[in-house]
């Protein structure tokens, strides 16, 4: 089936991902995909870019420069679900000095995920990290809200996905490359 595939792309229940994205002014690498299920219901295939690929979670944390996740929506998902989903999740996995330092932050990252309204299956958002920046959020290539700064926070949210306590590990698993 590989072979049927256009060169540079990875594909998950059938979602075509380009093995490199430009973020900021680096080219960064695809270093892995996965699905995040919930229950029995699939919500979306999530893809990780970075400037050099690891299958070792406190190398994508501690790794400088841009980084890219991207989540391919498989259902309808409203922004509150989301919303409580990404915050609750960042909160599992922070300490409570970092959560205090981060909520200004957190505050404007929510209201900027209220903006999306709902994610169609179909919907593409994606989270990019640029650190003289700070984290954009946009929905379908359009820009959502202004940057959150700091690599802390953009940090805590991958914890989400590929920390000591993630949402799902088979997720996590395949974000690592493994």
């Amino acid at each position: 089936m590989a072979a049927l595939l256009p060169a540079g792309a990875a594909t998950l229940e059938g979602l075509r991902f380009d093995d490199s994205a430009r973020v900021g002014s680096r080219d960064l690498q695809l270093n892995g995909l996965g699905v995040r299920a919930v229950f029995i219901f699939k919500a979306f295939v999530a893809g990780l870019y970075l400037g050099e690929k690891t299958s070792e979670p406190k190398d994508i944390l501690r790794q400088p420069g841009p980084k890219r996740l991207q989540l391919r929506m498989l259902m309808e998902i409203g922004a509150s679900d989301i919303k409580k989903a990404l915050i609750d999740g960042m909160r599992k996995n922070v300490t409570d000095a970092q959560w205090a330092a981060m909520q200004e932050r957190v505050t404007q990252f929510a209201h900027t995920i209220d903006s999306i309204g709902v994610a169609k299956e179909g919907d593409t958002i994606t989270l990019d990290f640029v650190p003289d920046r700070g984290m954009t959020l946009a929905v379908n290539d359009v820009a959502r809200g202004s940057a959150v700064s700091g690599t802390d926070f953009y940090n805590a949210l991958l914890e989400i996905f590929v920390g000591d306590d993630p949402v799902d590990t088979r997720l996590k698993n395949g974000l690592l490359g493994q």
